[in-house]
């Protein structure tokens, strides 16, 4: 029999992250699915997280707390600032300040405890807002650090932090997970979703959701809180 391989995925709850568990799956990965609760606007993406792990069969899934928002300057920790509903110059404030480390950081830890040398991250270098830590070298950068700062790889082991979606179109990824058979009606991307996780149509993670399925000519299955369409 082959040798069980554990991976620690980070899961948001989103399309993403959603197809980055089950590309870990279909490659054999017993897979640990974290979440964080990191001071996040709403719990509808977390609870969305919940469901994911358990249908595309996650070993474990954990939620871990963070408090981001006692940072702020961001968009989706700091209520006193607007969510951008139309397109923007620059990195938006929707970035979250060192929120990729962070997240990265904590699955490193749980990585070492189980045992697993494999991180998946959902991040993504084509169909995105700028974020400096969705980029190849930060991902590099971070997989170099894993080696240093731990006692597994000081003592041999070789960490691989998988972005399977780095250099994929939201198109190519909503067809990649629906191979994989992703229910993409139970995610949730949308920055300001409400309590019962329907999104807004307005954001820039709407935007380029909604983009991504008609390229993809697929039915796009998100609820949204209004009946507005892009």
């Amino acid at each position: 029999m082959r040798p069980i391989r554990q991976a620690i995925v980070l899961l948001s709850g989103g399309l993403d992250s959603a197809t980055v568990l089950a590309m870990a799956r279909a490659r054999e990965y017993e897979c640990y699915a974290l979440s964080v609760q990191y001071g996040q606007r709403h719990a509808a993406e977390l609870n969305a997280a919940l469901r994911v792990a358990a249908a595309l069969g996650a070993r474990d899934h954990r939620i871990m707390r963070v408090d981001l928002g006692g940072i702020g300057g961001s968009a989706l920790t700091d209520r006193a600032l607007a969510v951008p509903e139309s397109p923007t110059t620059g990195i938006p404030v929707t970035y979250v300040p060192a929120r990729n480390t962070i997240l990265l950081a904590l699955a490193l830890g749980w990585a070492e405890v189980v045992g697993a040398q494999d991180i998946f991250v959902g991040v993504n270098a084509v169909d995105y807002s700028g974020y400096p830590d969705c980029r190849p070298a930060f991902i590099d950068a971070f997989e170099r650090l894993a080696q240093l700062a731990t006692k597994a790889g000081v003592e041999g082991a070789r960490f691989k932090i998988q972005a399977p979606l780095i250099d994929m179109s939201k198109a190519e990824i909503i067809r990649a997970g629906l191979d994989l058979g992703v229910d993409f009606s139970m995610t949730v991307s949308c920055y300001q979703a409400d309590a019962e996780g329907r999104a807004c149509a307005k954001c820039d993670s709407c935007r380029l959701r909604t983009a991504g399925f008609a390229a993809a000519n697929f039915p796009d299955p998100t609820r949204y809180a209004e009946e507005v369409r892009l």
